[in-house]
This record gives structure tokens, sequence and C-alpha cells, in this order.
């Protein structure tokens, strides 16, 4: 009897630890849709919001939340929160204000939100970091039309194929521009009543409709367990291809005025990539390392900062280090840790534009271009002084003899206006002399801030999103050739 038994105490134990256990050797692999603390929820104001403690916000997401390598919350989402308190701006930014004319005391609105409410009518409780409107509006207008990639080499966020990378950027942001809540009207009255609030003496403050804001997770969401095909991660973690792009945020804050050279930069993706036949290669999650290699701080005369930093290596995240620990052994364990932490050279190909105007050359490089179209105020600024100061003749009836004076009531209101608001517009009206004063102070100003000022510094805030173009060691080294050969004096 002892004899019969044991066997098939044996099998019966054997079958359950063969089939039944998590990522064995008959079942697919499970990986868990988590989206950890700290990542940004990107929104935009849906209506305009009043600087007041407590005052409801309610937003939409601007793009999609991923996780490994899908899709978990779809873009459009609406987001509700508050204002959690206001708070007086700076010094600075105060005395910038009046010297503008501007006597509110103004104030800045800190956000926080609290829930997420899904297509499916699923509601997330969430908590996000206190934070500030981002200096950019998301766009009204309608996004202009894209052409389409037949190859779609990477099959990834972008796509790659022979298209410029400019034009991938612009479809990646049109992609996000167009979701259907964002408004497309051009809120033309919006706009100008917010133009003339801003040059009165004493005025409400708000927070525009349409004000980006970076809002980071405190606590993670998680999304359950999915499985995975184990022939679609065939790729995972290998070289990316020459000229693929990946869709990143920055996790450094950099700026050419302060950045020194070999700073290290640290970048997380944000959505997966992909090989062309939608194989994974990077998951979400994937961290990029590297390091500043050129910085220059902005000089006079409008001269912008330049800075540029490269890519050198690549850290797979924690979900894939659980699926190598439940992948049969077949790879040394020194081989499984380089498959986890390699190697690369990526640079950067893209950025999302915002209100700083910059520029990204062939190499990587970041300079900050400020459109020639800045001197337009200057001139418009000289002919309003030279207004301001003139008084309109009076001539005799029939003859071209002046007779006298009139007050220049026009020159003295647009000069007074130009200098100090409309706070300055209505003390011009006082003295001939003051009107000029008020249109001599613009056009200094004016000639100053377009002119002799400094230029922009090239400035990248946490989350600012990216596009990193990943390079061949082949490429690389041949780029490195080409440079050695083509400098003078320089080693091979």
């Amino acid at each position: 009897m002892r004899t019969r038994g044991a066997p098939l105490l044996v099998l019966v134990c054997f079958v359950p630890f063969a089939f039944g256990q998590p990522g064995g050797a008959g079942q697919p692999p499970t990986i868990p849709l988590l989206i950890p603390p700290g990542t940004p929820l990107r929104l935009y104001l849906t209506r305009r919001i009043s600087k007041r403690a407590g005052a409801p916000v309610e937003a939409r997401l601007l793009e999609p939340l991923y996780a490994f390598d899908r899709e978990v919350v779809p873009a459009g989402c609406q987001v509700i929160g508050r204002v959690s308190r206001v708070a007086p701006v700076t010094k600075s930014e105060r005395a910038q204000a009046v010297l503008n004319g501007d006597f509110t005391p103004l104030h800045r609105a800190y956000f926080e939100f609290t829930e997420l409410r899904l297509p499916d009518g699923r509601r997330l409780l969430i908590h996000t970091d206190e934070s500030t409107g981002l200096d950019s509006i998301v766009s009204r207008t309608p996004p202009k039309s894209q052409p389409q990639n037949p190859q779609g080499a990477n099959g990834g966020v972008l796509g790659t194929g022979k298209q410029k990378v400019e034009d991938q950027i612009h479809a990646q942001i049109a992609r996000a521009k167009s979701i259907p809540d964002v408004v497309r009207g051009p809120d033309k009255k919006e706009r100008v009543a917010d133009f003339l609030m801003s040059k009165l003496p004493y005025h409400p403050q708000y927070v525009r409709k349409g004000t980006r804001f970076d809002a980071e997770l405190r606590a993670p969401l998680d999304f359950g367990k999915e499985t995975v095909n184990r022939g679609a991660l065939a790729l995972l973690g290998t070289q990316p291809p020459g000229d693929s792009l990946a869709h990143a945020r920055l996790l450094t804050a950099l700026d050419s005025g302060s950045s020194k050279l070999g700073t290290p930069v640290e970048a997380v993706l944000g959505e997966p990539l992909f090989s062309t036949d939608h194989r994974l290669i990077l998951p979400e999650g994937t961290r990029l390392e590297g390091s500043v290699v050129l910085a220059k701080k902005a000089r006079r005369f409008h001269r912008g900062g330049q800075l540029r930093f490269t890519f050198q290596r690549v850290e797979l995240p924690p979900e894939v280090v659980q699926l190598e620990e439940a992948a049969p052994p077949a790879a040394a364990p020194s081989q499984r840790q380089e498959k986890l932490r390699f190697r690369t050279e990526a640079t950067l190909k893209a950025i999302e534009r915002g209100k700083a105007p910059l520029k990204v050359d062939g190499e990587g490089g970041v300079e900050a271009k400020e459109s020639k179209t800045r001197f337009l105020g200057t001139a418009a600024a000289v002919m309003i002084a030279r207004r301001a100061g003139d008084n309109d003749p009076v001539r005799a009836k029939g003859t071209h003899t002046v007779v006298g004076q009139q007050s220049n009531v026009a020159g003295r209101t647009v000069g007074g206006g130009f200098g100090f608001g409309l706070l300055g517009a209505g003390i011009a009206q006082s003295s001939r002399w003051v009107g000029a004063a008020f249109g001599y102070y613009g056009m200094a100003w004016s000639v100053y801030s377009t002119v002799i000022s400094r230029g922009a510094e090239v400035r990248f805030e946490k989350n600012a999103v990216v596009d990193i173009g990943f390079n061949t060691r082949q490429q690389a080294s041949a780029a490195k050739a080409g440079h050695n050969r083509a400098t003078p004096g320089s080693r091979q």
C-alpha cells in the first residue's frame, strides 16, 4: 500500500507546481500596471479660475498615462481639484508690475487635484502635490494636419521613418491638442478682456483658461495586473535601432545660466518604445542617464544661452527585473544584468513648444532664439514717444500759416498708456510734458528690453517633455571620427 501511494502523492504535488504557478513555463508572465508616485499629470484648465483659496477647479488630461507597455488612462479625462492656497509674488515681480502701472497686490495660486474621472464612469481618488500654472497656454486653434508616415519605422509613439524630426514632434503635440475637450475657438473676447484688465491699475486676479499644469502624484495609482506575451518581449532591453525616437520627460531641471559641464542629467520614458512589428523594446519607466556637454550663459544684446546634453546609459524599470527573475535561467547573471542596464548613444531631437523660443540643432544643442519682430515694438515706441511730445498745430483758415497749437490728446493718451498703462494714460492729460515723459519712458524701456538687455536662457523645468533620438555605435563612432578629421591638431 505504501509502495503504490508514494508515486501518486508525488504526482499530485508536482502537477500544481508545474502548471499552476504564476509565470511558470506553462503560463505567460504577469506585470503590475502601476503608476508610481511622482508621475506628473499633464493638465489644462477648462475654465478661468479666480485666485481665491478653496475655489473649485476643473481640468482635463492633456496626455495619456502609460504603465509598462500599455495605456491605462486616456487623454481627455476630467480631473477635479481646488485652489489650496494663495501667496504673494516675489518682490522683483511686484516691482516690475508697479513699473508697468499695475498696483494690484499680485498673488500666486496653488492647486491640488483630488479626483480622476475615467471614461467608463469610474472615479479614482488621487492626491497631488501643490502646483502652480506653467508659463504656457494650451492652444485653442485647430491643429494643422500632419503628413502620415506610411512606413512607421519604429512603430512607437511618434514613429520615425524618413520624416523630419521637427514634423514628428509637431504631430505628437497636435495629437494632444486634438482632444475634443480642448476649446478650439479663438476666444478673442476673453483674450481682449484679459489684456484690457491687465492694464488697469487695480484689477481682479484669475488663472487663465487653458493654463497648463504638471501635477505630481503623491500616491501610486494601481490598475491591477495583466499578462504579457513572451513573444512580444523578445526585444525587451535591447539596443534601440538607429534614429529611433523616445518620448520622455526630464527628471533634472537644467538652466544654461547655472548648469556646468558634466552636470548629471536624468530622464524617464513616459511612453513605451516599440519596434516596427510592435514588439516592446523599452517600456514606460525606463531611465536614461547622461550629462551636460555644453553650457553657455546668455549675454548682452540679446545673445541667447546655449545648452547641450547627451545620454549614455539606459536602466530598465523594476518590472523587467521581475520578468527576468521569472524567466528560465538561459543567460548568465552577468549577461542578465547587462541587459537590464546597458550603454547607449542618445541625444535631444525635439522639445515641446512653449512660450520660450528655443531651437534644437542637428547635434542636440538647444539655443534660445528670439524673433526679429520684437524690433517692431521698439519702432512703434519711438514713434509714440515723438507723437506724445508734440502739439497739434492750428492753422489760419484758408492758409497754411500756423497761428497756434491745440492739445495733443491722442498723443498724450497713447504715450501715457505705453509708458504706464491706463493710469499713465489718464495722468498724461494733465500736461504735455507729462505725456511726453511717459512716452519717452516707454521708449527707453522698450529699447533696453529688446536691444540692450541679456538674451533668454535655455531652461528646462523638471518634467519638461522632450524627444530623444538613439544612435547606433557605428554612427556615433563615424561622427566622432569625422569631427576629429575636421578639427586641425586633434589626436586620432
